[in-house]
């Protein structure tokens, strides 16, 4: 199922996502030389109409043509088939990202085996590259409370988010190996999002180590994912006021992303003749439901104040991953080697 390549095929630097099937036969590792022996890591195209990351890396190794790189450079493209239809993932496949730990199937299987194949090539860090649905800030998350992993993030962005669920995740998984990180990138298709992570690139690919001046408490705005939300499939979901549905949301729902709800606030109108109910997650795989959310006048009310990410407008993502995550502030103190 995996190709590995130590050179970049022809013309492949010339096409968009949706046209890297032409040229690749799969999911694709490919291995790169650099001045620096010990490679960054980037996966792109996890989703496969998340396509920052690709048109970034694909910028920055243009503008690199016929000069070494500064460190070695392992690119993963992943999940080709579903980038040509334009979607997240086809029907009948597994979430690329979901299939990192003890997954039971053959891309787990693919997955295992890039992470043994970086393991022996002492991985220098790792970046995977994703795109938003809904309205979000630009921001980065880790899953090691590190003073490494925290410089890696930073580098992109002050907004740094901090969760341990799913631990299915290729970051979670690198994490193991290297300082990882999961880089957010807002929507796809938006020029200054592919500026911002080609320059990210650049930054770490000259990196000689990481440094060892501690962080300060102002660089950074620290977020711990508490709860991912779900939807029950039995229940229908809207967007437009004028469309009856069990659960309808406003149609610009996420821009509450990043934003503050407090305790009472309105999140969605119900069918208030129906047992409706949001599922809620936590760190610990508990439902939260209850701590969160409650069910009075035809109303989805926050039980208690809660900042939201993630939040989608797209039924499609919302069914096959989630409606959101929610997050509190994280106070400094819990955070290891932070100043």
């Amino acid at each position: 199922m995996l190709t590995i390549l130590s050179s970049l095929p022809e013309k492949l630097l010339q096409k968009k996502a949706h046209e890297l099937c032409q040229h690749l036969q799969g999911p694709t590792l490919i291995h790169l030389t650099g001045v620096q022996p010990n490679p960054l890591f980037i996966s792109v195209l996890l989703h496969g109409n998340e396509t920052t990351g690709w048109e970034a890396l694909k910028s920055y190794l243009v503008a690199q043509k016929n000069k070494p790189l500064a460190r070695s450079l392992s690119i993963f493209i992943a999940n080709v088939s579903a980038a040509e239809k334009c979607k997240r993932v086809l029907d009948g496949q597994p979430d690329y990202n979901r299939v990192w730990r003890n997954h039971p199937s053959e891309e787990g299987r693919m997955m295992n085996k890039i992470l043994l194949e970086m393991e022996q090539k002492q991985i220098f860090a790792s970046i995977d590259i994703h795109n938003n649905t809904g309205k979000n800030p630009h921001y980065a998350c880790i899953n090691q409370k590190q003073h490494d992993f925290f410089q890696l993030a930073h580098l992109f962005s002050r907004t740094v988010v901090y969760f341990t669920q799913p631990d299915s995740v290729q970051s979670m998984a690198f994490s193991s190996l290297c300082p990882a990180v999961t880089i957010e990138c807002g929507q796809p298709d938006q020029p200054h999002g592919v500026e911002h992570v080609k320059s990210y690139i650049e930054k770490i690919m000259v990196m000689g180590e990481f440094s060892q001046q501690a962080l300060k408490k102002a660089d950074f705005d620290l977020y711990h994912t508490m709860a991912i939300v779900k939807v029950p499939e039995q229940f229908s979901i809207s967007f437009d006021s004028n469309q009856s549905a069990d659960i309808s949301f406003d149609c610009n729902v996420d821009r509450l992303n990043f934003t503050v709800m407090r305790s009472g606030e309105c999140l969605a109108l119900i069918d208030p003749h129906k047992p409706i109910y949001l599922q809620a997650v936590d760190e610990q795989g508990k439902n939260v439901s209850q701590r969160y959310f409650s069910y009075d006048n035809g109303e989805i009310r926050t039980q208690i104040q809660v900042m939201p990410s993630m939040l989608t407008t797209k039924e499609e993502i919302i069914r096959q991953d989630c409606l959101c995550y929610l997050m509190e502030k994280m106070t400094l103190p819990a955070v290891e080697n932070i100043s």
